[in-house]
């Protein structure tokens, strides 16, 4: 068989859209969104799979200046998610000014990059000209492509020049897979991306999810328990709300997505824990899967 593979990393700094773009690629939610910053903290792969061409688009962090060990980890994930693609996708925002985390990533991917230009529907096309215009001058881009992963303006001719990447070679993964991520890890994120939604300030930033069981009854409904864990006594009374009322919105709303990825029912029930200042703990950011 003739097939092809494409490696493709998107990379950025946090908030440009990467995820939006990867669940737009793929055609489902398989990574979680919210309009907080560093809300991606694993490599995530959206799989593509059209005719005899197989697309693996990695999903990354948004590559901040670290201020915790999690931090640390994090950044190593987008600086290896570089290494060894096929092609780098380099998102930013339709602002002429090249920030300091555009100017480290430039500086360290060595392979074929393209630069992506989101949320071009948030401004006019003079000033969307200035910007293409900046990084142009700065990098010698395989090409330019201004989008939208909102709308998904410009989405298509994207995937079109992604084709031109793609090397033979047997596909890494089968046909009807969307993601590599085991279903315990998407639930888990799934559950994380509420608490992003539900909470304010630094709380959701201080949380992690362990699923503690996932089992199917043989009629296809599945018993889940959750585990979430924040870094402070205060931080749990918030989690939970007044009366419980705010853990019962999280988990509902958790719920609800969580049956529609699984195509079933879920009984979910969760917990709140305090783990002091884990994310200073290198063996609690493995325990709660942040793996090199």
């Amino acid at each position: 068989m003739n097939t092809k593979t494409a490696m493709i990393a998107i990379v950025g700094r946090p908030n440009v859209g990467k995820s939006t773009l990867t669940n737009l690629l793929v055609g489902e939610k398989i990574a979680i969104v919210s309009n907080k910053p560093q809300t991606t903290r694993n490599r995530i792969c959206g799989i593509v799979t059209k005719g005899q061409t197989q697309y693996v688009f990695l999903d990354t962090p948004g590559f901040h200046k670290p201020r915790t060990k999690l931090g640390d980890y994090m950044v190593n994930v987008t600086r290896e998610s570089i290494s060894d693609v096929d092609l780098t996708v380099l998102m930013v925002e339709p602002i002429a000014n090249i920030g300091r985390q555009e100017e480290e990533l430039l500086a360290q991917i060595h392979g074929k990059c393209l630069l992506v230009i989101n949320k071009i529907d948030t401004v006019e096309k003079e000033r969307l000209l200035e910007v293409i215009a900046a990084y142009a001058e700065k990098c010698e881009f395989e090409a330019i492509v201004p989008i939208s992963a909102k709308t998904g303006d410009g989405v298509d001719e994207l995937m079109r020049l992604f084709a031109r990447y793609a090397q033979p070679g047997p596909f890494l993964f089968p046909e009807d897979v969307t993601t590599d991520q085991p279903e315990r890890q998407v639930m888990a994120e799934i559950l994380r991306e509420k608490l992003l939604w539900c909470l304010d300030r630094e709380v959701p930033h201080g949380t992690a999810v362990e699923i503690t069981k996932f089992s199917e009854r043989d009629n296809g409904i599945i018993d889940m328990d959750a585990t979430i864990y924040c870094e402070k006594r205060s931080h749990k009374g918030i989690i939970i709300g007044k009366n419980g009322e705010m853990l019962k919105k999280i988990s509902t709303m958790a719920r609800l997505d969580c049956e529609k990825f699984m195509g079933t029912q879920v009984y979910l029930t969760t917990w709140v824990k305090v783990k002091e200042n884990w994310r200073e703990s290198d063996f609690l950011i493995r325990n709660f899967g942040y793996r090199d």
